[in-house]
C-alpha cells in the first residue's frame, strides 16, 4: 500500500510496504524442502506434532483454530480467535505458520509465554514435523536492542562509570543517598564479569547471563535503539550482537518477539521486525496497552541531569548551563504540582520548564551538529544527540497540549520518582494504520470476547466493528465445518455464569476484512468449577478489606483448609486479609512483597494448605494446576481506579461525546482483568474448585453485571454461601 495516513491518535505515519521475505538459517534447505511434492497442510503438521507427544490427542478446538488460520491466510483476512485455557493454541497457530512463505512473526506479552515457545513448543514441533516437511524448520528470538550486550558501550564503560553511575542523583536510586565505595566496587566487579562473558557468549542476550547483573551494571553495557549510531558507523558493527539477532530472524521460519518491540516497530514504520506475511499476536488482550506504553514519553529531572553530563564535553559552557537550569526548573515544577492527570493545561511552572528545556535542547543539538565519518567518538556523540532529541520532542509534545494526548504528573509513595508524562488518548488509529497493512494478522487470547462478543476488543485493536448482525455465509460455514468449541455440560437445574447455554460458544463477529472465532475450551467448566458471588455482602465502598468481606473470606478458606489464591484490588486489602488469616487460623499465608514472587508461587504449589495473597500481577502470572489451588477469591470487581490517568481521560472523552465513559472504558477493562483472574482456577482437565467474588455488584448491577458474567467461562453459578462452603468442604474431604 505504502500510503501516508493519520491515525485516530493524531500522529501522521507512513506505512512502508515490507519486502517479500525469503530464506532461513539454511536458505537452500528451506526452499528445496518445500519444492519436494505437495506442501503439507497446517492440519497435517498439527497431526504430526500431536502424534509425537506421548498420549497426545487431537483437540477439536485446536484443529478448528488451525483450519481457520489457514483459511484466513488464503483469503487475506484477519482473524480474532478466543482460545480458552487447555486448547493448545500455541501448536494450533505454529503448525499453519510453517505453511507460509518467509518468516512468520509470533508476538507475546509475557516472558513466560515467550520462554515456553522457544524452550519447549518450537523445539518439539521442529522434531515432529521434520519428516513431514523434509527439513527441520528454524526459529529465532528477536528482542529490543537494549536486551543485548553492546561491545561499544562495554569498551567505554570504564570512562562512563563516573558520569553515569557514581554521581547519579540520589532520587535515581532506591532509597536515595550517595553511592558508597563498596557499592561502586560491586558495580566494577559486575562490569569485569560482563567483560569475561563477552568473550564467551554467542548471542550477547542478557537472559542467558547466569547469574545476572543488576540494572545499573547492564545500563553501562547495553545500548537503547535511539542511541545506537548504526552498524556502519560503529567500530564494533561487524561483531554487533543485536545486528546478529536481526540477521538470524530474517533467515528463520518463525520469529518470536514481544508486544513492546512489535509496538516500537509499528511506530518506526516497521523496519525492525523482518518483513513477513503472517503476524500472530498471542495474549492479544495486552497489545493495545503495550502500544500505548511505546507511544508514551516522559520528562524526568534525573534524565535531564544525566543527558547534560553526557553531552557537556560537546557543548559550550553556557549551553550546558542552560540545560542544567531547565532540569532544575522541571524539578521545582514537579515538586509543586500534585500527582494526577492535568486537565486544565500545564501549570505555569511546568510550562516554563518545558519551554526552557525545548530551547536548551535545540541549542545543544545545533552545537553538536551532524555525526561525520571522521568523528573520533561517534558512539558517544550519537548517545548525546539521541537523548537530547528525545527530551526536545517530549517537551514540544507537552507544550502542544493536543486533544489526542493525555498528560499527568506521576509520583511514587517514597518520593523517589517524579515525572511529567504524556501518552496518546487512544491507539486504535495507530493500530488501524500500522498493524494490518501488507500482512495477515491473527490475534488470539483466552479473553477476547467481552460480554459475549468480539466487537469491543476488535475496536480497541483498530478494526472496524459494525453493529451486531447475522454472521456472513463464510463465517457460518466455517463454524459449521469445524464444529462447536465448548463441550456440552448442562445439568438440569444448574445456572451458568451469564445465563449462557452450557455448550455455547461466543457468536462470531466480523467486519470489513476480518472475522472472529471462539474455539472454546476442552474443560467442562460447569462440572469442574463454581462461580460464587457473595450477593448478600454490602456494596464495597471503602478502600481495604471490609469487615463483612473478611468474615466471608475466613469462612470460605476455613471450609477448604487453605489452598486459596487471593486476588485483591489493593496492597492494603491483601495485607489486611493476610493479617486476618494469620491471627485467626493456623494456615500458612504467603503475601506478595514479603518474598520474591517466583519463590512465593513455588511455595504455594508445594505447601498444600497454604494461601497466597497479592495484587494485580498475580491476576495473570500464576499457573498452579492440581489441588494446590482450589479456591480463588476476588475481593472486588477490578475497575480502573479514578486516579488512573489514561482510563479516566478516555472515559471523560466518551462522556463528552454523549456516551457512557464508564460503560465504554471502565467495564471492558474490568471484564478483561476479571476473566484473567477467574482463569487462575481451572488449569487442567482434572482441576476442580470455586471462584468466590466478594463484590455483590457482579450479581446486583443490572447494567454491567450480566456483561461481566458473560465475559467469564461458563461455571456453575450460585449466590448462596452455603452452597459454596459445602462444595469446598467436599473438596477438603476428598483429599
Amino acid at each position: 500500500m505504502g500510503a501516508v495516513g493519520v491515525g485516530g491518535d493524531g500522529y501522521r505515519r507512513t506505512v512502508t510496504p515490507p519486502r517479500t521475505a525469503t530464506g532461513s538459517a539454511t536458505p537452500s534447505a528451506r526452499s528445496n524442502g518445500r519444492r519436494r511434492g505437495a506442501r503439507p497442510s497446517g492440519t497435517e503438521l498439527l497431526a504430526a506434532a500431536v502424534g509425537a507427544v506421548p498420549g497426545g490427542a487431537e483437540r477439536p478446538g485446536q484443529l478448528q483454530m488451525t483450519t481457520a488460520i489457514e483459511e484466513c491466510v488464503a483469503d487475506g483476512e484477519h482473524l480474532l480467535v478466543q482460545a480458552g485455557t487447555g486448547t493448545g493454541k500455541s501448536l494450533a497457530y505454529l503448525a499453519p505458520a510453517l505453511t507460509v512463505d518467509g518468516p512468520v512473526v509470533v508476538s507475546t506479552a509475557t516472558l513466560a509465554l515467550q520462554s515456553q515457545l522457544v524452550d519447549h513448543d518450537l523445539p518439539r514441533l521442529a522434531d515432529a514435523v521434520e519428516p513431514v516437511l523434509g527439513r527441520r524448520p528454524t526459529f529465532a528470538v528477536l528482542k529490543g536492542r537494549h536486551h543485548y550486550l553492546c561491545l561499544a558501550r562495554l569498551d567505554n564503560s570504564t570512562e562512563e562509570e563516573p558520569e553515569d553511575t557514581l554521581f547519579d542523583a540520589p532520587a535515581a536510586r532506591p532509597g536515595g543517598g550517595t553511592k558508597w565505595l563498596g557499592e561502586a566496587g560491586r558495580l566494577g566487579k559486575q562490569i569485569e564479569r560482563l567483560r569475561d562473558w563477552a568473550e564467551k557468549t554467542a548471542t550477547g542476550d542478557r537472559d542467558e547471563l547466569d547469574p545476572g547483573v543488576d540494572d545499573q551494571a547492564w545500563r553501562l553495557v547495553s545500548m537503547p535503539a535511539r542511541e545506537c549510531v548504526g552498524a556502519s558507523r560503529c567500530p564494533f558493527g561487524q561483531e554487533c550482537f543485536a545486528e546478529a539477532s536481526r540477521a538470524r530472524a530474517r533467515e528463520a521460519d518463525i520469529v518470536v518477539t514481544n508486544h513492546s518491540l512489535l509496538a516500537v516497530d509499528m511506530l518506526a514504520d516497521r523496519h525492525i521486525v523482518p518483513p513477513h506475511k503472517l503476524l500472530i499476536v498471542d495474549e492479544a488482550h495486552e497489545l493495545a496497552d503495550r502500544v500505548s506504553s511505546a507511544a508514551q514519553a516522559e520528562l524526568v529531572p534525573e534524565l535531564v541531569d544525566r543527558t547534560t553530563r553526557r553531552a557537556r564535553t560537546l557543548l559550550r559552557p553556557e549551553t550546558a548551563e542552560a540545560l542544567t537550569a531547565a532540569g532544575d526548573a522541571l524539578a521545582v515544577g514537579l515538586a509543586e504540582a500534585p500527582a494526577g492527570r492535568i486537565t486544565a493545561g500545564l501549570p505555569t511552572p511546568l510550562r516554563e520548564a518545558c519551554t526552557l528545556l525545548d530551547a536548551a535542547t535545540r541549542s545543544a543539538l545545533d552545537a553538536i551538529g551532524d555525526i561525520k565519518a571522521d568523528d573520533p567518538d561517534p558512539v558517544r556523540k550519537q548517545q548525546a544527540k539521541a537523548t537530547l532529541d528525545e527530551l526536545s520532542s517530549t517537551a514540544q509534545r507537552l507544550l502542544e497540549e493536543a486533544d489526542h494526548d493525555v498528560a499527568w504528573v506521576e509520583k511514587n509513595d517514597s518520593g523517589s520518582r517524579r515525572a511529567l508524562v504524556v501518552a496518546p488518548l487512544s491507539v486504535a488509529g495507530t493500530l488501524a494504520t500500522h498493524l494490518y497493512d501488507e500482512r495477515t494478522v491473527v490475534a488470539t487470547s483466552a479473553t477476547l470476547a467481552l460480554g459475549g462478543r468480539f466487537d469491543t476488543v476488535a475496536r480497541a485493536l483498530g478494526l472496524d466493528a459494525p453493529p451486531p448482525a447475522p454472521p456472513s455465509p463464510a463465517s457460518a460455514a466455517l463454524a459449521a465445518r469445524t464444529g462447536p468449541g465448548r463441550p456440552a455440560a448442562e445439568t438440569p437445574g444448574r445456572r451458568l455464569a451469564g445465563d449462557a447455554p452450557a455448550g455455547a460458544v461466543v457468536p462470531a463477529t466480523e467486519g470489513p476484512g476480518w472475522r472472529s472465532l471462539d474455539v472454546g475450551s476442552p474443560f467442562d467448566y460447569a462440572r469442574q468449577g463454581i462461580l460464587y458471588v457473595a450477593a448478600h455482602l454490602p456494596r464495597p465502598s471503602v478502600s481495604g478489606l471490609p469487615e463483612a468481606a473478611g468474615e466471608e473470606l475466613l469462612g470460605l478458606v476455613g471450609a477448604l483448609g487453605g489452598r486459596t489464591l487471593g486476588l485483591f484490588s489493593s496492597r492494603r486489602a491483601a495485607q489486611q486479609a493476610a493479617e486476618l488469616l494469620r491471627a485467626r487460623t493456623d494456615l500458612p499465608v504467603l503475601l506478595q512483597g514479603e518474598e520474591a514472587l517466583p519463590l512465593l508461587v513455588r511455595r504455594f504449589r508445594e505447601e498444600r494448605a497454604s494461601c497466597l495473597f497479592g495484587v494485580m500481577s498475580l491476576w495473570q502470572g500464576v499457573d498452579v494446576p492440581g489441588d494446590s489451588c482450589q479456591l480463588v477469591v476476588i475481593d472486588r470487581l477490578p475497575f480502573p481506579r479514578p486516579d488512573e490517568p489514561l482510563a479516566a481521560a478516555r472515559a471523560a472523552a466518551v462522556d463528552a461525546g454523549g456516551g457512557s465513559g464508564f460503560a465504554a472504558v471502565s467495564v471492558p477493562i474490568a471484564a478483561v482483568r476479571l476473566a484473567q483472574g477467574v482463569g487462575r482456577l481451572i488449569r487442567a482437565t482434572g482441576d476442580k474448585g470455586v471462584v468466590a467474588v466478594l463484590d455483590s455488584r457482579l450479581e446486583t448491577a443490572r447494567g454491567y453485571g450480566p456483561f461481566l458474567r458473560r465475559s467469564l467461562p461458563p461455571f456453575w453459578y450460585t449466590t448462596r454461601p452455603e452452597v459454596a462452603r459445602g462444595a469446598l468442604e467436599r473438596l477438603a474431604g476428598s483429599r
